[in-house]
């Protein structure tokens, strides 16, 4: 499997990571995202069904073992960290066996070319040079096939600061979106969509424990679903859908 040095430094970070079963200090806050990954969920479910799916960068299989119950017609899972895919495959889980674990290179695939109705991920191209990425799922994808991704930005000022004073909590090569990368996936991809989640629900996160139990989570939700449907505030999401065909 071909490194380059970026490859390398991530496949360390997250051995290490995987091999320490601790969890990321920022783990704490994706409670701010329920609906981002309820949202996500729904749209796979109906994306999955009968088709031939590719998680890209699937950690320890906690989507792929979801996805599988959806009844795809073939899922196939790759990460470049081998502990993940140890952990992956050694899940006790009711669906473990319908998913073929895989050690790979998100920017160097050793798959067939038009392999994949649907490729997905969470958390993962901005890891990865996204060019090289962005090319390689164009080439295993069949025509008209999709890609559902979901990804940090990199907009939001506070945000920013936050992820300046705590560099050790993710790996030294992460680069959250910028409108440059978005604009990217536009210029590569045909009826790109993006939904933009986590800004009221992110600052105010310790107002609230379980946000499907919470009612005030339900009324910060509402208002942030407003506020970043508007084009001007935009920039103040924490973290994207974003969903695109093969042209």
């Amino acid at each position: 499997m071909s490194l380059s040095d970026i490859n390398i430094r991530e496949r360390k970070f997250h051995n290490e990571l995987h091999a320490s079963g601790q969890e990321r200090s920022q783990n704490k806050f994706y409670k701010a995202l329920y609906h981002l990954y309820s949202d996500f969920i729904n749209i796979l479910q109906v994306k999955t069904k009968s088709a031939e799916v590719l998680d890209y960068g699937c950690g320890i299989g906690n989507f792929a073992e979801q996805i599988s119950a959806f009844k795809p017609k073939k899922i196939i899972a790759i990460d470049i960290s081998e502990e993940a895919i140890k952990k992956a495959k050694n899940r006790k889980q009711t669906n473990n066996n319908k998913i073929d674990y895989r050690v790979d290179n998100c920017e160097k695939l050793s798959l067939d070319k038009n392999s994949f109705d649907l490729v997905y991920g969470s958390g993962i191209l901005h890891h990865l040079n996204l060019d090289k990425s962005l090319n390689e799922i164009n080439r295993v994808l069949k025509k008209n096939g999709t890609l559902i991704f979901v990804e940090p930005l990199a907009t939001n000022p506070f945000i920013n600061i936050y992820r300046k004073f705590t560099p050790k909590a993710r790996s030294e090569d992460e680069h959250p979106f910028k409108y440059d990368d978005i604009n990217l996936i536009k210029k590569m991809f045909k009826n790109v969509e993006i939904k933009y989640y986590g800004f009221l629900t992110l600052i105010l996160f310790p107002l609230y424990k379980s946000p499907a139990e919470s009612k005030l989570f339900g009324v910060i939700s509402k208002i942030d679903k407003f506020l970043l449907s508007q084009k001007y505030l935009k920039f103040l999401a924490w973290s994207v859908i974003i969903s695109a065909e093969k042209s």
